[in-house]
This record gives C-alpha cells, structure tokens and sequence, in this order.
C-alpha cells in the first residue's frame, strides 16, 4: 500500500496600512510565485487589507496619510497602546491638519474608523485555514501589523505568526521578537528561501531552521546552511498578483482607479556609498534581472491585469540592463508608463532613452545642494550633475521627485549659504522637499557616528510618542536620532526650510505647470535667442540674445567646460568669454560651478511648448 500524500500546508500572507491602495504588495506577490515554483505542497494565500481602510477612509485621506510616516504609525499606536494616546492626540491632530482631505475627521474619529476596520477584517477571515501566518513589515507597516498580529493571536492562540520585510531585518527583527510575545517568528534578510524553510520545518517535512529564521523558542539551526540569498534574480518568477486583484474587486465596484503594477528589476544599490542610507539593510551586494526577463515580466503582468502603469521598486535602476530594457519598450506599440528611482548620472543620452521608453517620473537622489555636504554624504556627484538632471527632467516631461536633506550633521554656515544661492538657480525646476536628517540605523553614519559630530545615538523623540517608556530600551528601530550639533542644524537650516517652502508655492501660483510653460524657457529663430524668465513677485523678463551671444549660450545646453568654449569662441578672448558668462550667471540664466558652465533655460519645443 502507498502511504497518503500529506496535506499541503496552508500559509497566509498580509500586507497591512499603510501600504499604497493602488499597488499590489510586491513583497506578496513574489512570495507567493516563488513558492509556487519550489515548493509545490505550500499553498499561499495573500491578504491586502489596507484596500478595505482605503474604502473606509476614502482614497484621497489614505493617499495623504500613507505620505506621513509618523500619522501612519501614530495612528495604530494609539490603538496597540492606549495609554500612549495623550502625548499622541495633539502630535497627530497636528499633522492631520496638514491632509486637505481630512475633512470632517479628527484623531478619534480616526482612531474609532481604524479601529472598526480592522476588527471587521479579522472577524471576516476564516483563520482556521492557515497553518502559518505572515506579515510583510515595511516602510509605515509596524504598529499596524503589530497590533493586527497581537489580535489574531488572541483569536488563535496556537497559530504560528512571522514577520519579515525591511523593519525586520537583524537587530530590528530580534528585538521585535523580544518586545512583543505574540510573534513566533522573524526572518531578517531576504524572505524568499528563509520562509520556504520555515514551512517546510513547521509541516514536518525538514528538521531545522536556517540562521535566517529567529525564533522564540530554542530551535535547532543550520548553521551551515549558505542559500539565503540568491546568486542571480533569474531564480524568481513574475510576481503573482491575483489575490490583490480579488480583494480590490470585492472592496470596489466601478474601477475608482486602475492599479499601478509593481516590479522589480533588481536588489540592492550599485552606487552603495551614501552614508545616510539604510535601505539596503537586508541585501547583500547588487543583484539585477537580464532585459529579457523584465520584459517578460512586464508584458505578461499588462496582458494578465489589464494595466499599462509600472512602478519599479528598485533604489536604483540598473545601469546596464536598463537602457536595453527601455529601447524595447519604446520599440513596442504600447503606452507604457514608468516610475524608477534614478542616480543624477543616469542622464542625457540615457535619460532620453528611458523617457522613449515610457518613463514618466522618477524620484532622484539629490539630497544636497551644496558641494561639500554632497561630499561627505559620499553622493558621488557634484551640484552641477543635480542640477543637470532636474533641467534634463523638466526638458523631457519627467515629472521629478527629490529631497533635499536639512540638518545633516556637521554642516557648516558656508553649507548652508551655498544651498541658499543654489536655491536661487533651481527655481525654474521642479521644487524639492525639505526632508530633515534622521540618522537611520545601520547606516555608515550610524555605525561610525564619531565622523559627523554625534556624541550618542538615542531614540527618536516621535518614536517616544509611539512606544511605551517600558518598551523603548529594548527596541532597535529604522528612525534614530543623536546627540550632538541637532539643536544648532535646526537653527541653521530654518532659512533653507523656509526658500523651499516659498519655492514650492511659485511653482502652485503660477499660471501654467512647469511641463506646459516652464519658468524659464527659451525660443529660437536661427540668428535671435529669446529667454523668457519668471521670477517671484516681478514682471516677467525677457532677454534677447544674438549672434555670438547666442551660440555660446546653446554650448551651455548641457555641461560644458570653459575650456571647450574657449576653443570654440576663439575670436572672442578669454576675458571677454569670462565676463559673459558671469553676466548670464548673475541673472541666473547661467549655473556656474568651478570652471564648467550649464544654461538654465528649458526650449519650449523639448518640453512641449508652445509660448
């Protein structure tokens, strides 16, 4: 007789608030693909509750929350601790001041509503199906998935909860294990091969743990065991997004939007340098998929889901698998549209590909305006390459998101002036957001705090606001904050917090947006260049140039060197070349940096202009 096939083992995965309703989680569709593909006798289930909150809230109040880290968390804080919610009250209420949707809501009402939906939603799932049940922890995602888990725990004592994703990954991950006994599991790193491990080990088909699952109770590890992360991305399948769609369908009638598909083109960050960053905490090395399977992916995703608007998730696109990818994009007859995060260096030739190709917006690391704080923070580019970028973004139709980094430890009075000037230079581009430092842990600031004038590294005051006192010193969390020059940073960069804010509202009391008329643009008739200029609270000028004048203000289109417009303007002498371009620069039509030289001004016709 042949013994009975055993039955398969049943995995619940959920994606809790705040992630964004019009994405499917990527970090449950992958999950779920790939376990399909190796581990035949899993069956995956994927829950998207923040679709049912979304419904609840109404679209517009949840995309204006999901953009606040703090009013997220806070939000489930003040449900998962109670006796937090008198220092919460007043800290949310303001930063729901700032949502244009909130309407008639205020800090209870939203606290009642959260509360509702997620006592409806478990009360809805049939919890007996699952033999495990995971969480995706990411970016906005911990209080709400802890105060989930700690409910469903209560309603099922016995079933097993882990958690994973980018807030789970070592230090993070065991002291979340510690702090909150409801969680039987962590894994920290990445998810993929730890999770089908802890399946097969939790169904009795494998006897221990590889070192990436941390759990409770002592378990028996694997210590030699070196497949937790995957040599090539070629491994993974398309991501399976099926259930999301399920869920979008039963939580809405009419299609209130069509849903941007999230893909990944690879892991981890090529440049790996800033010392500010931590997103990469639970990668090791740069790993990227071949043009062909992202092509496949991205064909079969539109075809599966009816969806032409991608989003790739990556901290950077791939420098060389990229440019191909997009030439078969632009190749095709379909009206693609893109979003990616971009290095300054991915620009000109490259940039122009990848607009042709359907790239849309993409978010830029920027984060200074001022050479040397550029250089500490290790960017690997120079004031002159941002500004590059921001042009060459508003030139093409790219709508462009970036930061700019306020308070960075150790920055100087001569730092803060640079940004300053330099704001004056990028007013015709796309406006910035003041992003005040935080010091994220396992960055290189972090991890050798004595290089940027940090005497401790402590807990971030909002965190305080979050987490009870009792609990806070076990807790190793993404948000940090120091000791140090903090109080004299806030002081200093107050003016350059203020120049954003005014830079933002131009661009919102301006007549046209800046991809229809730009602030600063020019026309061109052969022998006679017209550069129309915007400034705050003037009439708008103009400025003719002819001629020579001319010629040399279009060798600036892109970055040049004094040097080559030396040669080639050789009847005009080097004294006399100087003093133009310093003219040109004084009236902020020209950005000069050391000896290399960049014209301001957008042509109307490669913006789609028309004045």
């Amino acid at each position: 007789m042949t013994g009975q096939p055993s039955p398969p083992f049943r995995l619940g995965l959920i994606a809790m608030p705040w992630a964004l309703f019009n994405r499917p989680s990527i970090q449950l569709g992958t999950l779920k693909s790939y376990l399909a593909q190796t581990e035949p006798d899993v069956q995956v289930a994927c829950l998207h509750p923040y679709l049912g909150l979304a419904k609840t809230l109404g679209l517009d109040l949840y995309r204006e929350i999901s953009q606040d880290v703090w009013l997220c968390e806070g939000l489930y804080a003040g449900l998962l601790f109670p006796e937090q919610r008198g220092v919460l009250h007043g800290f949310l209420a303001k930063r729901l001041r700032r949502c244009k949707a909130a309407g008639g809501h205020d800090v209870e009402s939203l606290w009642q509503k959260v509360e509702a939906h997620l006592q409806q939603w478990l009360a809805g799932q049939e919890w007996g199906r699952f033999d495990l049940v995971g969480f995706s922890v990411c970016f906005n995602q911990l209080l709400a998935s802890l105060l989930a888990a700690r409910q469903l725990k209560a309603l099922r004592p016995q079933l097993p909860i882990v958690f994973g994703g980018s807030s789970c990954v070592a230090e993070m991950g065991s002291s979340l294990l510690e702090s909150f006994p409801w969680i039987d599991y962590v894994v920290h790193g990445e998810g993929e091969t730890p999770l089908a491990n802890l399946c097969q080990v939790l169904a009795g088909r494998q006897a221990v743990l590889i070192p990436q699952v941390m759990a409770r109770k002592p378990q028996t590890k694997e210590e030699a065991f070196s497949g937790c992360q995957f040599k090539t991305l070629s491994e993974l399948p398309t991501p399976d997004y099926a259930d999301y769609f399920h869920d979008l369908r039963r939580e809405f009638s009419g299609e209130p939007f069509v849903p941007e598909l999230v893909v990944e083109f690879s892991r981890g960050c090529w440049w790996g340098k800033c010392t500010f960053c931590n997103l990469n905490l639970q990668w090791h090395g740069y790993r990227g998929k071949t043009t062909e399977q992202m092509e496949r992916e991205v064909l079969g995703l539109s075809e599966r889901h009816g969806c032409l608007d991608f989003s790739f998730t990556d901290n950077v696109l791939p420098g060389r698998e990229a440019a191909p990818f997009f030439a078969k994009m632009a190749s095709g007859k379909k009206d693609f549209r893109f979003f990616a995060e971009l290095r300054v260096n991915q620009r000109g030739e490259t940039l122009k590909g990848y607009r042709q190709g359907g790239l849309v917006a993409v978010q830029a690391g920027i984060e200074a305006l001022s050479q040397g704080l550029l250089e500490r923070m290790h960017k690997g580019a120079t004031v002159m390459e941002n500004l590059a970028l921001m042009k060459e973004s508003l030139a093409l139709g790219i709508r462009l998101d970036g930061n700019l980094i306020t308070g960075f430890p150790g920055s100087t009075e001569a730092e803060v002036e640079e940004t300053l000037a330099n704001l004056d230079c990028v007013l015709p581009f796309t406006p910035l957001t003041a992003a005040a430092f935080f010091l994220g842990h396992g960055s290189e600031i972090a991890e050798n705090p004595q290089d940027y004038s940090i005497r401790a590294i402590v807990q971030h005051p909002f965190n305080r606001k979050l987490f009870p006192p009792r609990l806070l010193p076990g807790l190793t969390l993404l948000i940090n904050d120091y000791r140090g020059d903090r109080a004299h940073q806030r002081r200093l960069w107050q003016p350059v917090v203020k120049k954003i804010r005014d830079w933002q509202r131009f661009h919102e009391a301006r007549r046209f947006p800046a991809h229809l008329v730009p602030p600063l643009s020019y026309r061109d008739a052969g022998n006679l260049l017209i550069i129309r200029q915007e400034l705050p609270g003037q009439a708008t000028l103009h400025h003719r140039l002819r001629g020579t004048s001319r010629a040399i203000y279009l060798a600036c289109d892109t970055v040049v060197e004094f040097a080559e417009l030396a040669r080639l303007f050789p009847n005009l002498g080097t004294v006399q070349l100087a003093t133009f371009l310093e003219e040109l620069t004084a009236k902020r039509l020209l950005f000069a940096q050391g000896t290399r030289y960049l014209a301001l001004a957008v042509h109307t016709t490669a913006a789609g202009n028309g004045l």
